[in-house]
């Protein structure tokens, strides 16, 4: 693995784990009646890379699952993704060879 993959990888595992932990933290708060993360927060996390870690938490600790809209785009998010690694998949490669 070249340079560019370990970078964009290792930026999507950081985000990943930040959209996991945020989810049980979101959990956390929805129990105890205390103030809430705001979806833009999710959204945001989910569009600069931390849409896998988000579906991973929401399955995990079955926090907003049944919002339909809101796992919907985060899902829709989390293919973009992965639609852009397999675009960039020959031009990052390429990229230091």
């Amino acid at each position: 693995m070249n340079v560019a993959w370990t970078v964009v990888f290792g930026w999507l595992l950081l985000a990943g784990l930040a959209g996991f932990l945020l989810m049980g933290f979101d959990k956390r708060r929805a129990r105890a009646g205390a103030r809430r993360v705001p979806e833009r927060t999710f959204y945001e996390l989910a569009l600069s890379g931390g849409a896998f870690g988000i579906v991973a938490g929401g399955l995990l600790f079955h926090h907003k699952t049944s919002k339909t809209l809101f796992f919907g785009v985060i899902l829709a998010l989390a293919v973009a993704w992965l639609a852009l690694l397999n675009a960039l998949q020959t031009p990052l490669g390429q990229l230091l060879n």
